[in-house]
């Protein structure tokens, strides 16, 4: 092997090994996601970079990235990315009432993540008159919205799903228009960087 060569090879396979790690990185352990759109604001901005972490468990309270195509029917986009809460696992109950009080398991979740009352109550009455007096189910949403895939007698989220919400919830897409988010569709749970205002609303906040 000629000098030449051998100081080719000295610069050039640390680039490699180095991307290498770096694609095995992203494809096991984490991503970076850019959010698209307010539907989750105060707490993260349009256009503002987070990180999915591929690793952590997805419990109550926890910010997911996932894939939109094949959960929401109105998303064309095959690459389409959604940002959204998760509110409710497997097998839990959920309601939600015309003054923005949200119970799981019939407990009311403190949701402090939103400081705006506003946001909360805004919107979250969806296409039937009768939900603005009682607020929803997920039973009644399944009956009352055409886009929901699956429909819900005993107001609880299937094995192996997840039911979302957005914080802003006067202009969020989320698991009130379309349903569950499957296990097979979630990239990774969101952590936003420590320095990123209002970080302990994505990274610690627990229902």
């Amino acid at each position: 092997m000629t000098t030449k060569v051998k100081v080719v090879l000295s610069w050039l396979l640390p680039i490699i090994i180095g991307l290498i790690i770096a694609l095995l990185i992203r494809q096991f352990w984490f991503t970076v996601v850019k959010v698209d759109g307010n539907s989750m604001q105060p707490n993260l901005q349009n256009n503002q970079h987070v990180v999915a972490v591929k690793t952590s468990t997805i419990k109550r309270g926890s910010v997911i990235v996932f894939h939109a195509y094949g959960v929401d029917a109105t998303q064309a986009d095959h690459n389409a990315v959604y940002v959204k809460r998760v509110v409710a696992v497997g097998g839990d109950k959920v309601r939600y009432t015309h003054a923005g009080k949200l119970y799981v398991n019939n407990k009311l979740v403190k949701q402090t993540y939103q400081p705006n009352h506003y946001q909360l109550t805004t919107g979250s009455y969806m296409a039937n008159a009768h939900s603005q007096f009682t607020g929803w189910t997920l039973t009644s949403l399944s009956h009352n919205q055409p886009a929901w895939q699956v429909t819900v007698t005993n107001n609880r989220v299937p094995k192996g799903s997840y039911f979302v919400l957005g914080g802003h919830r006067s202009v969020s897409n989320d698991s009130r228009n379309w349903g569950f988010v499957s296990q097979n569709k979630v990239i990774g749970v969101v952590k936003a960087w420590p320095w990123q205002n209002r970080q302990q609303y994505i990274n610690h906040f627990q229902n």
